[in-house]
C-alpha cells in the first residue's frame, strides 16, 4: 500500500509508545479503581480529568487489567483454562497475536485478545512462546493474503507439539477450508462475521478438537465482547457498523465481512462512557461504511445524531470517524462538524477513480459530478474541514484519457492526502472476469504519476500552515532531546519541540515552523493576544459574517 498520508521526512522517530509497557502508575491505577467502585456501585459519576499518565494498555470496558484477573459482564473474575495447550506463563495457558490490514481488523483483535484474556488467557510477545498461534488477516489485495501463507508456510517444520495455530478474518472467510489443504497444520478457520462465535470456539479447541470452522457471513449480529482490550492509551476504537451492502465490483469486503449490520446506538454510547471513564479523551467510530449506520433501535439515530451523542459525552475532547462512502455523504454531516468542535474536522471520502465512466463500471452509485459536490459542499462549510481519499489505478480497462480524468480532479479536491493502490483482482468480485486487463508496469507508472501529483499538492497545502497554530494531541516521543509528535484535529501529523517532558497523552498548542509533503514540523507556544486557533479561525470568521 502506498500512503501519502505517512509521517515522511520530518523528525527521525522511534515512536516511544509508553502504554504498551504494562507499566501502569499509582496515579493512574488509583483512577481505575476508583472508576470500577463507581460502576459497581452504580453511581455514573465520571472524571473529567484528563489523565496525565500512561493509560493501561489492557483496560477493558469492565475496568479489568490482565495482571489482575479480568472481569467479564457478570463481573466475575475469570480463571486459566484447564486444558492441554502449552502453559509457560504463570501456569496460564498463552497467545500470541498478529493483525494485517485495516483499523477495523486492528479494532477487531482489541476484541479477540479481550475474549482470550478473559478465558485466563495470558498474551506473548513472540510466535514461539504461544500455545495459541492467532493471525488476523486481510485479502483486499493479494499481496497481503501472499503475506499471510507466507508466515503459516513458516510452520510446516517448526510448529510445536501442542500448538494451536488459528487464521482469522478476511482472508479466513475468504479462502475457508482451502487453508486447510495448503496449511494442514491450522487448526481453526474463523471469518470475520463468526468473531461473535470465537468464545465457542475457542472452548472446542480447549476440549482438544484440532479442526474448527466458523465461516458464516449470513447474519445480522455484531461482534461485541464484555472485554475488550485496549492497545493505544491515547485513542480508542470503536466499531458501529460491519459488513458492507455496496458491492463495488472490485471489493471482496462484502464477501468476507457480510452484509451491513449496525448496534445498537445505547451499546455504542455506553461504550463512550465507559472509556471516558477510564481517562480516553479520543474515540473513533469504525466501520466499512461507517456514515451508512442505521440503528436497529428504537431510537432510529442517524450516523449524524451518533456522531453529535458522542462528542457530548461528558470527558470526550475528540470524536473521529472512517471509512464514510460517497453516496450516503450529506449536509446533516458537515453541519455536526461545524456545530462540534469536539467532532475531528476531517474526512476520508474514497473516489476510487476520477473517471465516471469507470465509477459506473466499478459499481460506485455516484458519478464524477456527484462527487465533487460532496466535496464542494465540505470545502463550503463555516469550519476547515481536511478531505483525503482513496484511489485504484489500472482499473480493468483504464484508458489513458480515464486516468488523465483522476489527474485532473486531484487537483480540484485538492486533497490533504492520498492513499492511492494498484489494482489488484480478487476472488469472488465482479471485475475479475473483466476484459482489457492493465499490464502490471502500466499500473506502477501511473501510480507513479499520480503520486508525484499529488505530493505537489500537499507540499503547497502544507507550506500554507506555517505560522498557524493547532492543537495537537501527543501521541510519540522522538529518540532526539525535546522532541515529540501528534495529530491534529485535521488528522495532520505534527513533529515538534517541547521543554516539558510529560507530555505523553495531554493536548498542546502547536505553532507550526515548517512544512514538508506528508507532515509538518513545529514548536509548543502559547498564543498571541487575540489569536485564534488555527482550528477555529474559519467557524468564527464565517460565524461573524453571517
Amino acid at each position: 500500500m502506498v500512503e501519502l498520508g505517512d509521517m515522511g521526512n520530518g523528525f527521525d522517530f522511534g515512536v516511544e509508545r509508553l502504554g504498551r509497557t504494562g507499566v501502569l502508575s499509582e496515579r493512574l491505577k488509583r483512577r481505575m479503581l476508583e472508576a470500577r467502585e463507581r460502576e459497581e456501585q452504580g453511581s455514573g459519576e465520571t472524571s473529567r480529568e484528563t489523565l496525565s499518565e500512561t493509560q493501561d494498555p489492557y483496560a477493558t470496558k469492565a475496568y479489568g487489567a490482565p495482571g489482575d484477573g479480568l472481569r467479564g459482564a457478570a463481573g466475575e473474575k475469570s480463571t486459566a483454562p484447564s486444558l492441554g495447550l502449552r502453559a509457560s506463563r504463570n501456569g496460564c495457558a498463552t497467545f500470541y497475536l498478529e493483525t494485517f490490514g485495516c483499523q477495523m481488523n486492528d479494532h477487531d483483535s482489541e476484541k479477540v485478545a479481550g475474549v482470550l484474556l478473559a478465558r485466563g488467557y495470558a498474551q506473548v510477545e513472540r510466535p514461539e512462546d504461544a500455545g495459541v498461534i492467532l493471525y488476523n488477516t486481510c485479502s483486499i489485495r493479494e499481496k497481503a493474503a501472499q503475506k499471510v501463507f507466507s508466515r503459516l508456510g513458516e510452520y510446516k517444520l517448526t510448529k510445536k507439539e501442542g500448538q494451536v495455530i488459528g487464521v482469522l478474518g478476511c482472508l479466513a472467510q475468504q479462502e475457508g477450508e482451502e487453508i486447510f489443504e495448503r496449511a494442514p497444520w491450522v487448526s481453526l478457520v474463523c471469518g470475520s462475521a463468526s468473531y461473535r462465535k470465537l468464545p465457542e470456539m475457542i472452548a472446542e479447541l480447549e476440549a482438544g478438537n484440532r479442526r474448527i470452522t466458523g465461516l458464516d457471513n449470513d447474519t445480522d449480529e455484531t461482534f461485541e465482547t464484555p472485554v475488550t482490550r485496549r492497545d493505544n492509551p491515547w485513542r480508542a476504537y470503536i466499531t458501529i457498523i460491519e459488513g458492507c451492502d455496496k458491492a463495488c465490483s472490485y471489493c471482496v469486503v462484502p464477501f468476507t465481512r457480510g452484509p451491513e449490520r449496525s448496534r445498537a446506538s445505547a451499546s455504542v454510547l455506553e461504550e463512550v462512557r465507559q472509556l471516558a471513564a477510564l481517562g480516553y479523551t479520543e474515540v473513533q467510530l469504525l466501520g466499512q461504511t461507517v456514515n451508512s449506520y442505521a440503528d436497529p433501535s428504537s431510537r432510529k439515530m442517524r450516523f449524524s445524531d451518533l456522531l453529535v451523542a458522542t462528542a457530548e459525552t461528558a470527558g470526550m475532547r475528540r470524536v473521529r470517524f472512517t471509512t464514510s462512502h460517497p453516496r450516503d455523504f450529506g449536509v446533516d454531516i458537515v453541519q455536526a462538524i461545524e456545530a462540534y468542535q469536539t467532532i475531528c474536522n476531517h474526512v476520508h471520502l474514497p473516489v476510487q477513480s476520477g473517471s465516471a465512466e469507470l465509477l459506473a463500471k466499478m459499481a460506485r452509485t455516484y458519478t464524477r459530478e456527484g462527487y465533487l459536490e460532496k466535496i464542494a459542499m465540505l470545502q463550503g462549510a463555516k469550519r476547515e474541514i481536511s478531505i483525503t481519499t482513496d484511489i485504484i489505478v489500472g482499473f480493468p480497462g483504464e484508458t489513458e484519457k480515464d486516468f488523465e480524468e483522476t489527474l485532473t480532479l486531484l487537483d480540484e479536491a485538492q486533497y490533504d492526502a492520498v492513499f492511492a493502490f494498484k489494482y489488484s483482482p480478487r476472488p469472488n468480485t465482479p471485475s475479475l472476469t473483466m476484459e482489457d486487463a492493465i499490464p502490471e508496469e502500466e499500473k506502477s507508472r501511473r501510480l507513479g504519476v499520480l503520486l508525484a501529483r499529488q505530493r505537489e499538492i500537499q507540499i503547497a497545502r502544507n507550506a500554507k500552515l506555517v505560522g498557524r497554530m493547532f492543537e495537537v494531541m501527543v501521541e510519540g516521543r522522538s529518540r532526539r532531546e525535546n522532541q515529540f509528535m501528534g495529530h491534529t484535529s485535521c488528522n495532520r501529523i505534527l513533529n515538534f519541540t517541547s521543554p516539558e517532558q510529560e507530555v505523553l497523552g495531554h493536548y498542546r498548542q502547536v505553532r507550526v515552523t515548517s512544512s514538508s509533503p506528508n507532515s509538518l514540523a513545529g514548536k509548543v507556544g502559547r498564543q498571541k493576544e487575540g489569536e485564534l486557533n488555527a482550528e477555529t479561525q474559519r467557524a468564527q470568521r464565517e460565524a461573524g459574517s453571517d
